[in-house]
């Protein structure tokens, strides 16, 4: 019996972005990400904005935004934490339509799971009333897609949780 490789590229999650027209990444460099670190800095239809704290990425995603631009943020899950008030004062609280790409960091769907930020972000998000989705695979890329119509739709901020590393 074969099995198929259940992986998530970098270049699915490129895709999506270029397909509903995102103008800039917000985010935070780590090490998780370096493969799409990779193909976003060589991507000349996305400008990468780096910054050094989480809390940062709402207020320049808010300024692009403002500005008529098309920005997403990239973060891990305790980036989240980190961001909180600057999510709720920026993001909720002026109807931002904005997508939050999020790290789910310490999260498995096998077994126990450990770390107390994979443990909490759900519960976060729900009490902030964002909607989330789960990418793991290739085949779950689109629902990039259905974030950015939400976000659109409800002038609200909606997560897209990436429960894997990113595949070569």
């Amino acid at each position: 019996m074969a099995t198929q490789e259940v992986i998530l590229h970098p270049a699915s999650v490129v895709e999506e972005l270029k397909k509903n027209k995102i103008s800039h990444v917000v985010w935070l460099p780590d090490s998780e990400t370096n493969f799409l670190f990779q193909l976003l800095d060589n991507e000349p239809t996305l400008d990468l904005v780096p910054v050094c704290r989480e809390g940062e990425t709402m207020a320049i995603a808010a300024g692009l935004w403002v500005g008529g631009k098309r920005p997403i943020v990239l973060i891990q899950n305790t980036g989240v934490f980190e961001a909180g008030d600057s999510i709720r004062g920026l993001a909720l609280d002026v109807n931002q339509p904005l997508v939050m790409l999020v790290g789910y960091r310490g999260w498995s769907r096998h077994g126990l799971t450990r770390d107390s930020a994979a443990r909490f972000i759900e519960h976060i998000l729900h009490a902030w009333g964002i909607t989330y989705y789960l990418i793991e695979t290739d085949d779950d890329a689109d629902r990039i897609s259905l974030a950015i119509e939400e976000a659109e739709r409800t002038s609200k901020p909606v997560a897209v949780l990436v429960g894997t590393e990113f595949g070569s």
